[in-house]
């Protein structure tokens, strides 16, 4: 696949469709896939962490999550053909594998969080939901985890612990791992469970979610500033980095 570099983490050049369709040969395959989908704060962690960004690029599949992703594309004369996050493709792709032997396994969320979500994709997509776990754990509990996932017989992973957290444990856990996709989805779940409303249809397609996550939750303020200066890190430095 086609990829752009931004500031040295290797964004697939896929759009939604695509995206779900290579999520479906993973899962005829014989490993666990990886599959990130890093907004511009992810990014920005990767530029200045070597190892988080060495870790973002052994995925199988980095899609762009974030208007900033896309524009930063632009700047780069390499664009992605849109934003492809990571809610909208678990969306179609719970479609695709709808009333077939897939099986979804859910991990992360407060207690009680996984579950309602479980119910919802189950009643609104018809996907089996092979067993779910809540995202609060000691790390010594993590291979009882893996255990758990793997004995469940699922094949789908989403991993649901926020960014970094859970792009590093699937990158600590894919080779013990059985299923043959692993996904990050941060706070999807939450939205599937109907506990977070997600960004109505105008903020989403104008590029706006950022800003109305920003007027629901003030808190995340600071973070935001990670926004403008992933801006101004792509137009100083993103051009030294060679675009495939």
């Amino acid at each position: 696949m086609d990829k752009v570099n931004i500031l040295g983490v290797k964004v697939d050049k896929v759009g939604i469709d695509d995206a779900v369709e290579k999520i479906l040969t993973f899962l005829s395959g014989d490993k666990c896939a990886k599959i990130y989908t890093p907004n511009s704060e992810i990014i920005m962690l990767g530029y200045q962490d070597s190892d988080f960004l060495e870790l973002l690029n052994r995925a199988e599949l980095l899609t762009a999550d974030g208007i900033g992703v896309v524009k930063a594309s632009d700047i780069l004369k390499n664009p992605v053909p849109e934003r492809a996050a990571g809610y909208d493709i678990a969306c179609k792709l719970l479609k695709k594998i709808a009333d077939t032997e897939h099986k979804l396994f859910l991990f992360g969320g407060k207690p009680g969080v996984a579950e309602k979500a479980a119910e919802k994709i189950k009643d609104t997509y018809g996907v089996t939901i092979a067993g779910t776990r809540n995202g609060y754990f000691k790390p010594e509990e993590t291979d009882s985890i893996v255990a758990q996932i793997n004995e469940s017989g699922a094949d789908l992973l989403f991993v649901c612990l926020g960014a970094p957290k859970q792009e590093k444990w699937i990158d600590d856990n894919s080779r013990k791992l059985n299923v043959k996709a692993a996904m990050g989805v941060g706070g999807s779940l939450d939205v599937f469970a109907g506990t977070v409303e997600r960004a109505p249809e105008f903020y989403c397609n104008h590029g706006l979610e950022w800003f109305y996550r920003l007027m629901k939750e003030p808190w995340r303020a600071k973070r935001m500033l990670a926004l403008p200066k992933f801006a101004i890190t792509v137009l100083v430095h993103g051009r030294k980095y060679k675009q495939e």
